[in-house]
């Protein structure tokens, strides 16, 4: 499986703005020992380099894949760079020197770009960064995809297809009816399918096992009208590849703003409010019941990782708290609990999980472990929801989906905004978010339980 890709963008984030400063103070240091000057230079590096998407790399991307890119970079960053010195009024006797810094700055890059993509190879090769994929459905496709996954710097581990024409070829595995048991205890990552060899009921039953099994399913299309809003198109040599659920939050930029983002919010929080709120909160939840001052659960996070969600405690101590849900009337919260409850100021606590990275600020709200066993079976796509971190307040929690689940749409309609929050994530969408639930608790429109 894939592991520590998460660290390839804030490396090489870092490795370019380390040649960008060095390089500059080394050989102009006039112009650069500047607080001004350096925070220019690397904040219009971030900002151009966001703006051509530059860092973010496809699996299948090579060292020449996107390397018109890369000049254009540098091009939109030289002119950044030269107009910053008629903004300062340098004197134009520099001028020649500048280009020659400059262009040692250019050239630096692009060896420092080309030994990513060697060692990344390099890397793949003796097994590192890899995922393993099957094929369900055998076409005049697979072959062309065979010579993909064959290729060893690319990091895919092809397990072999699967198909309802039986075969004596070593990579066939078994039928359709085989694969879904296969997948699952075979570790496999991702899941491609050859949609015209497949029956609509058969589609049907392997989107719905990708989705509630936390597998990764691209479809090789067809013209049997399979769509979701998060469908993407992927090319693997000449063959077109549908992506069925690309999310947002796949993208490194997105998730390492996103996560950005949490750690700021979540380290206000805890400085400003619970540094005082917490000793407040000790002294009233006492005075109030017996019991601890902070009460946790196992939750289920993001892949269905296991953590300790921590609140105030707002309930009288009890064995069932871990086997049945608080109600609208529960006699087990206490007096305290109830204001608690109806200011959410009982979820305080959660910043701390979302400053260690358990949880996010905005997301899925997690459910006890008991309640996603038994919504994973009942309820269809439930997991797509793990696919991100969970979070302290959500899409279906502003939109009144918050509290005791009475009845099936309860947790049906949260479900179903849960995943429209996956497939239209933005960070504005979080900030909104936030806001309609600050506005939510002021105003007392948020349901308490």
């Amino acid at each position: 499986m894939v592991k520590g890709s998460y660290l390839i963008i804030p490396i090489s984030i870092l490795v370019h703005l380390t040649i960008i400063n060095a390089v500059l103070y080394n050989l102009t240091p006039k112009t650069y020992l500047d607080v001004l000057n350096i925070g220019y230079y690397n904040i219009s590096w971030l900002v151009i380099a966001y703006s051509f998407n530059y860092y973010p790399t496809a699996r299948k991307e090579r060292f020449l894949t996107n390397i018109h890119k890369l000049f254009q970079l540098y091009i939109v960053y030289g002119l950044s760079y030269f107009a910053f010195f008629a903004l300062r009024q340098f004197e134009s006797s520099l001028l020649q020197e500048q280009l020659y810094v400059f262009g040692i700055i250019c050239f630096c890059l692009l060896v420092s770009r080309a030994a990513f993509y060697y060692i990344r190879s390099k890397y793949r090769l003796v097994g590192g960064n890899f995922i393993n994929v099957v094929v369900i459905g055998r076409d005049q496709n697979l072959k062309k995809l065979r010579e993909v996954f064959d290729e060893p710097d690319l990091g895919y581990r092809y397990k072999g297809y699967f198909a309802n024409q039986h075969s004596a070829s070593p990579t066939y595995l078994g039928t359709f009816k085989d694969s879904l048991d296969y997948i699952k205890n075979n570790g496999i990552d991702e899941i491609y399918c050859t949609v015209s060899q497949l029956q609509r009921e058969e589609l049907k039953a392997l989107i719905d096992f990708a989705d509630n099994n936390l597998k990764k399913l691209k479809i090789i299309p067809d013209n049997k009208e399979v769509f979701t809003r998060a469908m993407s198109i992927e090319h693997y040599g000449t063959v077109p590849v549908l992506n069925l659920r690309l999310l947002p939050l796949e993208k490194e930029y997105h998730r390492i703003a996103k996560r950005s983002f949490d750690v700021v919010f979540s380290f206000l929080v805890l400085v400003f409010v619970l540094s005082w709120i917490t000793p407040l909160m000790f002294i009233l939840i006492k005075l109030d019941s017996k019991g601890d001052l902070f009460f946790k659960q196992k939750r289920h996070g993001v892949n269905r990782k296991v953590f300790w969600c921590y609140k105030f405690r707002s309930m009288t101590t009890s064995n069932h708290a871990n086997k049945t849900m608080a109600s609208l009337s529960d006699r087990r919260v206490t007096r305290m609990g109830q204001f608690l409850r109806k200011t959410s100021l009982d979820e305080l606590p959660q910043f701390f999980n979302v400053f260690v990275g358990h949880m996010s600020v905005v997301g899925p709200r997690p459910h006890m472990e008991l309640q996603t066993g038994e919504y994973q079976v009942s309820v269809d796509k439930y997991l797509v929801r793990h696919f991100v971190k969970p979070g302290i307040t959500g899409l279906a929690q502003v939109k009144g989906f918050r509290g005791e689940i009475v009845t099936k749409a309860d947790i049906v309609n949260r479900v179903r905004l849960d995943i429209f929050y996956l497939e239209k994530w933005s960070l504005l969408f979080d900030i909104q978010i936030i806001a309609q639930t600050v506005k939510n608790i002021l105003y007392g429109e948020e349901k308490a339980y």
